[in-house]
């Protein structure tokens, strides 16, 4: 009998492979705060990303400190999943190429990615990802590390798919309140926070522009922060909506409290999981040819639909149908 071939092997024959990210990414400016992120995260699994920022986090003139300090944790036994990236500043601050040495250098082993902010335009992102390969082959660091590109201004949404193109980039992130605050007052503060981030126009126009230029690239789309810490259905249904009506992915968060609500809102539903458990395995024992289901016909176009329905639902900690885990997560 033959072997039975897995999804991965034969859907994307030839192609770049979707990046397969966390569906939160919570940032953390602080030792004490990046501590106890990690301490959640080894509690819960690698269900979310960390984000160590030396932007906001970094006090005036101590930028380079506070950059060791970071890059420090990032590389010792803390990190046990090897899932904390960190922020830089943008190309106009003038410790930028200091933090970005100081990371690779300290950290290069071990950091999962890097945080572009306020790109203007694609230069700048092509700007720092050339120092970025410049620092690994001074550092003598031969892994790839991918680059993660905030969206935040009109000039960069304007180059949105030229920087959704640049090597290593493997997401591209919606800042909401630089972005408004780049309109120099004409986008009301009420659009800052829901309900209206998902309906002022430009906004919305911005949100799916961004998602567009990323899936259409094969990337991972992340949404802005939401305020709301306190009421965890608000985080919720923020995520919910960023998802299914803006189709975005993944989502920051800034407060430990957002983190579950938001892995819980990103997960799939679980009749969703389980016909795609159902036409996957049939698909798998029919060799990956055309098969029918519930009267309807279906290929590998809808195959890999449902194969990256089923890797969210476990990189959102869902507990998969014992067929799929035995067939597909062994």
């Amino acid at each position: 009998m033959a072997k039975a071939l897995h999804p991965a092997e034969v859907l994307y024959r030839g192609g770049k492979p979707f990046p397969r990210l966390a569906a939160c990414e919570h940032y953390a400016g602080s030792e004490k705060l990046i501590r106890k992120a990690l301490d959640l995260q080894d509690k819960l699994g690698p269900l979310f990303d960390i984000t160590a920022d030396c932007e906001d986090g970094a006090p005036a003139g101590g930028e380079h400190g506070h950059a060791a300090t970071l890059a420090a944790l990032i590389a010792s036994p803390a990190n046990r999943y090897g899932r904390v990236g960190a922020r830089i500043h943008d190309v106009r601050h003038p410790a930028w190429r200091d933090e970005l040495d100081t990371l690779i250098a300290i950290a290069g082993q071990r950091l999962a990615y890097l945080v572009l902010p306020k790109v203007e335009r694609a230069a700048d992102a092509q700007m720092q990802i050339a120092a970025l390969d410049a620092a690994r082959a001074r550092h003598g660091i031969m892994r790839s590390i991918p680059v993660h590109v905030l969206i935040e201004t009109p000039g960069a949404l304007h180059e949105v798919w030229q920087i959704a193109r640049l090597p290593q980039v493997e997401s591209l992130d919606f800042g909401l309140m630089d972005y408004v605050s780049a309109h120099h007052g004409a986008i009301p503060v009420s659009a800052m926070h829901s309900p209206g981030q998902f309906e002022h126009p430009l906004i919305r126009r911005a949100k799916c522009e961004i998602a567009a230029a990323a899936l259409g690239n094969g990337l991972v789309p992340t949404h802005n922060v939401t305020i709301e810490f306190r009421d965890p259905a608000i985080v919720a249904q923020d995520a919910r909506r960023a998802r299914e009506e803006f189709g975005f992915l993944r989502m920051w968060s800034i407060h430990p409290n957002q983190i579950e609500p938001i892995i819980a809102a990103m997960r799939p539903e679980i009749t969703d999981i389980e016909e795609a458990t159902t036409i996957l395995c049939q698909a798998q024992e029919a060799g990956w040819g055309p098969i029918q289901h519930a009267g309807r016909l279906h290929d590998r176009a809808s195959y890999r639909y449902y194969w990256e329905l089923l890797q969210r639902a476990h990189a959102t900690g869902v507990a998969l149908p014992e067929a799929a885990r035995h067939r597909f997560f062994s």
